[in-house]
């Protein structure tokens, strides 16, 4: 069964809010490695906003430095699922659409052949971490504290604790740690 990675960037403080921080060359490439492993990335609907078609054109256009312009690529190539009860067609070959019951799509897309499956942004992680769907979590956090915005799973409500293991941990240049958790 494929597996359902979740990755995210945070503040020390539990910050999500990507406005809150700044990225760097370490951050795309940290990311970009991660997705190499991938083959298919599921998103919201704001996530989904956020990433297309802003890093397909980037890909295209090579626009930005050479570290972001190789996650853009990366990014561009793998097929991806928009999660979303309100947008009914996008104009993106690479993107399919689940409007309804969404679980029971999920667990058909980790039994499918492939390599790992990839998500993002804060309400649908949290809905599939509820229904224990991911597998593993890379969390990179990044030394500072914003003191106010979207925090991480703060309205997440799981039945019972989802214990996880620390597989690995990483400093990179910019002082982000990069952790990685899988379920135990």
């Amino acid at each position: 069964m494929r597996k359902l990675i979740y990755g995210i960037n945070i503040s020390l403080d539990g910050c999500c809010d990507h406005t809150k921080f700044s990225g760097g060359n370490d951050i795309h490439q940290y990311f970009s490695e991660l997705l190499e492993g991938a083959d298919l990335i599921i998103y919201g609907r704001k996530t989904y906003e956020l990433m297309v078609p802003f890093w397909p054109e980037v890909a295209q256009t090579q626009a930005m430095d050479e570290t972001a312009n190789a996650f853009a690529k990366t990014f561009a190539r793998l097929k991806r699922v928009l999660v979303s009860r309100t947008i009914s067609s996008v104009d993106d070959e690479q993107t399919t659409i689940i409007h309804d019951n969404l679980k029971e799509e999920i667990i058909k897309l980790k039994q499918q052949p492939g390599k790992a499956i990839s998500t993002g942004g804060i309400e649908l992680p949290a809905q599939l971490i509820e229904w224990g769907l991911v597998d593993e979590f890379h969390i990179l956090v990044h030394p500072v504290l914003v003191g106010q915005g979207r925090r991480l799973f703060a309205e997440m409500l799981l039945p019972e604790n989802q214990h996880l293991k620390l597989t690995a941990s990483q400093t990179l240049p910019s002082g982000c740690i990069a952790l990685r958790y899988e379920k135990i």
